[in-house]
């Protein structure tokens, strides 16, 4: 029978996609900068990005493509630096600014414009699809969840692959909320704002460096 699963296989499986979406990552860092710095808006718009990439991963798992693209060296590291060059060029920008938090216009400086929300949407999405580690992941992890006798293995892999957005759409609009209401008065702070591109701009660097330098 199609999608037939016990209590059992889904209590598992939804206890690990509630722990794979608490955990700290550079898509929780993302999310909680925008919403800390630009607001609700930019908030949801980053974490919108990070659904739209994670889906993007969930489809190419249940077509075949993620497979192949680990399976072959050379789409790997091409995809691999792609990824890696793109997180750390985000974060120099970052670094760069004056406290915009605006990771496409440098010298953006208290007061001007915030990035547009298409391009932090963008920019998440980015996050995910140019990181094969999430093709890897969702390729190793997906399949442990498939049922013989659940019927076609890629509508499987499908289901349990936006199964594990939908989890993360009742756990994150939470958190977004929470930054964008513990910032406050503190996001018309130049000198907050600063440190908050200091720190998302270091922390992208430092995860594009060591995406870089992965030998798996």
């Amino acid at each position: 029978m199609l999608f037939a699963y016990d209590m059992q296989h889904w209590l598992t499986f939804f206890t690990a996609a509630v722990l794979l979406n608490i955990a700290p990552g550079p898509d929780i860092a993302f999310m909680l900068t925008h919403a800390v710095r630009g607001g609700r808006a930019s908030g949801f718009a980053a974490m919108l990005g990070i659904w739209t990439g994670a889906l993007g991963h969930v489809i190419f798992a249940a077509v075949g493509l993620s497979a192949l693209i680990v399976a072959s060296a050379t789409a790997y590291t091409t995809v691999k630096f792609a990824g890696a060059a793109y997180l750390i060029w985000m974060g120099v920008q970052a670094l760069r600014s004056k406290g915009a938090l605006n990771i496409d216009s440098a010298d953006a400086g208290p007061g001007k414009a915030k990035a547009p929300l298409s391009r932090i949407f963008m920019q998440g999405a980015l996050i995910d699809l140019l990181n094969p580690k999430v093709a890897i992941f969702f390729l190793a992890f997906l399949p442990q969840f498939v049922e013989p006798a659940a019927g076609n293995v890629p509508l499987q892999l499908l289901l349990h692959g936006v199964l594990i957005i939908v989890t993360a759409a009742v756990i994150e609009p939470p958190l977004v909320l929470m930054g964008h209401a513990i910032a406050g008065g503190l996001r018309r702070s130049p000198n907050f704002c600063r440190r908050l591109d200091r720190g998302l701009g270091a922390f992208f660097v430092f995860i594009g460096l060591r995406l870089a330098v992965s030998e798996d």
